[in-house]
C-alpha cells in the first residue's frame, strides 16, 4: 500500500466517524448536516483551485488544493453514502481500457 493510499484511508474513516458528531464542534460533522448540496460546492470550489495552481505552475498550491479537494470529495462520497469500494469498482472496471476506449464505451451505454 502506498502512503497515499493509507492516508485516504484514514481520513475517509475520520469522516465516516464524523457523521454523527456535533455540528459546533467539527467542520466535518458541519458540512454532513447541511446536506449534500453545501458539500458538493465545496468540491467544486476547490477543483477549481486546483486548476488555478496546475495552470499557474504553482507545486506547493497544486499539492495544498488538491489535499482539499480530495477531502471535500470524501465528504461528498460519505454525504452521498457511496464507498471507496464502490468507486474502486468503477476503476477497476476501466483498468486496461483506454480512456478513449472507456469514452466510446460510455457513450455507447448512455443511448
Amino acid at each position: 500500500m502506498s502512503r497515499f493510499s493509507d492516508v485516504v484511508d484514514r481520513l475517509a474513516a475520520t469522516i465516516e466517524e464524523r457523521k454523527g458528531a456535533s455540528p459546533d464542534g467539527s467542520y466535518t460533522a458541519k458540512l454532513l448536516a447541511e446536506g449534500i448540496e453545501r458539500s458538493a460546492k465545496k468540491l467544486g470550489e476547490e477543483a477549481v483551485e486546483v486548476v488555478i495552481a496546475a495552470v499557474a505552475r504553482d507545486k506547493d498550491g497544486l499539492a495544498s488544493e488538491s489535499a482539499d479537494l480530495i477531502y471535500h470529495f470524501l465528504v461528498v462520497l460519505t454525504a452521498a453514502g457511496v464507498s471507496l469500494d464502490e468507486v474502486a469498482t468503477w476503476l477497476e472496471s476501466r483498468e486496461g481500457r483506454s480512456g478513449l476506449e472507456e469514452k466510446a464505451w460510455r457513450g455507447k451505454s448512455e443511448r
